[in-house]
């Protein structure tokens, strides 16, 4: 449906398609005070001041360099464009559906008599929340910016930290109702061909009726969809997207929501975080480690303690074997029994500690881990040691990055359990060889879940389990297949190398010798010359 040239048919059609709002602002005028018009907008989702003074004070007053000439009707829409309007973004639209849905965004239509297009203006204004730190990636070493819920404002703080050409952004709309706007972002030249063309062919076919947040996409893009494993990674930090889409990743990111995707991704990259790139890669790479012990720590902790306890006690030694079952002593349940119900308070309080105020969460915290453990050991109802166990296990499932990884894990830690209690440690390693073989079976837009571990690249290696030396990383992961894989010049750390000079060097500066092996002559040198001449 078209635009209708009589203006009193296009109020109509427009009215009978918007309905009646209260906020919707309909103003009559006249343009250069000859041509009747009207102005449609809504009030709570432009901008009023730069409707005022952009559009109609610009469109009531006839151009200063136009006065006293005649302007004739089929110059009028070249003249109010060029000429008369004072906004950049103004476009001609003769689609009803286009129009209607720009009205829906904040822009501002403007129809006037005789015309068979409506003048399109964007003037969107909707309150958003200011750019803050990261809720869910805090880091000490690194920026302070996240994502908010504009995409306009996420695509600038990507363009940001990407001042190339090479930057590019497809925009798609998914949902029947929403109409989400929906942006793949990639870089040209390092982002294989084929897996942005994979990506836009995964989203077209989603038919959904409204998309609120960009984890809807993910649930409809992954490879498999009963896999507890996360095979799409999200972030709302623009410098992690950024460092990923310089791989040769695609970052998928919708209006109204702060994450962003990130595809292709694999199982390494959810227990790293961004500082890993920002200090010293000694450092770091024992930061890593400490991060996959506590990775183990938070999966099988509780079931190769069911397991030794109730199968295998010989494999603990005496004292400590004599200290547990003192624990143990007097205690009505099997130890199955008392991790499982451990784990599941646990894993209640948890959540009743997310979903809590901030200031009521910290105090149900602590009353909950301190006084209601202390009295379940007190009544019997546990041991001491499986409060030491679970309270382990707690603690390294919060050291995983990645909230969705450690949710996983979470999850598999319970038929870990029920094995163990059944078949002891022969059911802990049927578990593990189990979970294995699906991880190993999974993969991510065609890429193994486990690369480049299995199958084995040497060196996407360099960045796994530990981290090397930034100058050392001179490939991009291989598994990516980019383009331009060179992500270092060549012999970067060679010419490093020979531009090291000490010049504060205490050997060098204000020593005599230094003087004296250069043939420089020193003050002493001088004054002993002038004595021999006297």
């Amino acid at each position: 449906m078209k635009i209708q040239t009589e203006l009193e048919d296009t109020i109509r059609l427009l009215e009978s398609l918007l309905g009646e709002n209260e906020d919707l602002i309909m103003r009559r005028f006249h343009i250069f005070g000859d041509h009747p018009a009207i102005l449609m907008y809504f009030s709570n989702m432009a901008d009023q001041a730069a409707i005022n003074s952009e559009i109609m004070k610009s469109l009531m007053y006839v151009p200063s360099h136009l006065e006293g000439k005649e302007i004739q009707p089929e110059r009028l829409k070249h003249v109010l464009l060029y000429d008369s309007l004072h906004h950049s973004k103004g476009t001609l639209e003769s689609k009803v559906s286009v129009i209607v849905d720009g009205v829906l965004r904040g822009q501002t239509v403007v129809a006037v008599q005789g015309f068979d297009e409506a003048i399109l203006l964007d003037t969107a204004s909707v309150t958003k929340r200011t750019v803050n730190q990261p809720e869910t990636e805090q880091v000490i070493r690194g920026p302070r910016e996240g994502f908010i819920e504009q995409l306009e404002t996420n695509i600038a703080l990507l363009r940001y930290r990407l001042p190339t050409p090479d930057f590019r952004i497809k925009m798609t709309k998914i949902g029947r109702i929403t109409k989400s706007r929906v942006a793949i972002c990639y870089l040209k030249g390092i982002a294989n061909d084929a897996l942005i063309q994979e990506v836009q062919n995964r989203l077209a076919v989603i038919d959904i009726d409204g998309v609120l947040d960009v984890g809807y996409l993910e649930q409809f893009i992954e490879d498999n969809h009963y896999s507890p494993f996360p095979q799409v990674q999200n972030t709302e930090r623009p410098d992690k997207a950024v460092a990923n889409m310089l791989e040769g990743r695609v970052i998928i990111m919708v209006d109204g929501s702060p994450f962003a995707l990130i595809a292709p991704t694999v199982f390494s990259q959810f227990y790293q975080t961004t500082e890993d790139y920002s200090e010293r890669f000694v450092m770091v790479s024992f930061i890593r480690l400490a991060r996959l012990l506590a990775l183990a720590f938070s999966l099988i902790t509780p079931s190769l303690y069911v397991a030794i306890i109730s199968y295998n006690p010989e494999l603990i030694p005496t004292e400590f074997a004599v200290a547990v079952s003192g624990g143990r002593a007097g205690v009505p349940f099997p130890s199955v029994v008392e991790v499982l119900v451990m784990e599941a308070s646990m894993e209640v309080l948890r959540e009743a500690t997310l979903r809590l105020p901030q200031q009521i969460g910290g105090a149900l915290s602590i009353v909950g881990v301190l006084v209601i453990g202390q009295a379940a050991v007190a009544a019997g109802f546990v041991s001491p040691i499986t409060v030491v166990t679970i309270a382990l296990t707690t603690i390294g499932s919060f050291a995983t990055p990645a909230y969705n990884a450690a949710l996983a894990l979470r999850l598999l830690r319970f038929p870990l359990v029920v094995l163990a209690g059944m078949f002891g440690l022969y059911g802990v390693m049927v578990g593990l060889i189990l979970i294995a073989n699906h991880m190993l079976s999974l993969r991510s837009f065609g890429v193994p879940y486990l690369s480049p571990i299995v199958p084995g690249n040497f060196e996407g290696m360099k960045d796994t389990a530990m981290r090397a030396p930034l100058w050392s990383m001179k490939k991009r992961p291989a598994l990516l297949h980019p383009p331009n894989q060179n992500r270092l010049g060549d012999d970067v750390k060679e010419k490093l190398d020979q531009s090291y000079h000490n010049t504060l060097d205490p050997l060098k500066v204000g020593n005599e010798k230094w003087g004296e092996a250069d043939g420089v002559s020193t003050p002493s040198d001088r004054h002993s010359s002038d004595r021999g001449t006297d």
